[in-house]
């Protein structure tokens, strides 16, 4: 599978900005998917995440109420829309699929395919 994010920018603190992840070669639907950042000089670290089928969500504790994942079966994306942004939420956003159950969504290592990346700048 082909993964293809995009949406980011350069913002201020306190804007909103939609990344979305395009999928091909496979339907995203039936697997779960996740959103990572990684900031300069700092370990990827997990965001988001929504199970396939399109139940269950997860965050991270920085982004919650802030951020929400959300799927389009039908353009086979994942959007992730962030809210009140942070000057701390500058990094680089990646999304990521797992082909197979795992429990730990939040670990990048249970991921088997990534896409290439979208800088999210947030201005304070």
């Amino acid at each position: 599978v082909q993964l293809q994010a995009s949406g980011g920018g350069l913002v201020q603190a306190g804007d909103s900005l939609r990344l979305s992840c395009a999928a091909s070669g496979r339907t995203l639907s039936s697997y779960a998917v996740a959103w990572f950042r990684q900031a300069p000089g700092k370990d990827r670290e997990f965001v988001a995440a929504i199970r396939n089928g399109g139940g269950m969500r997860y965050y991270a504790d920085s982004v919650k109420g802030r951020f929400a994942i959300s799927r389009d079966n039908a353009r086979n994306r994942v959007y992730v829309q962030m809210n009140s942004l942070k000057a701390e939420d500058t990094a680089v956003y990646y999304c990521a699929v797992r082909l197979y159950h795992s429990v730990q969504y939040y670990d990048p290592k249970q991921y088997d395919y990534w896409g290439q990346g979208t800088q999210v700048t947030v201005s304070s």
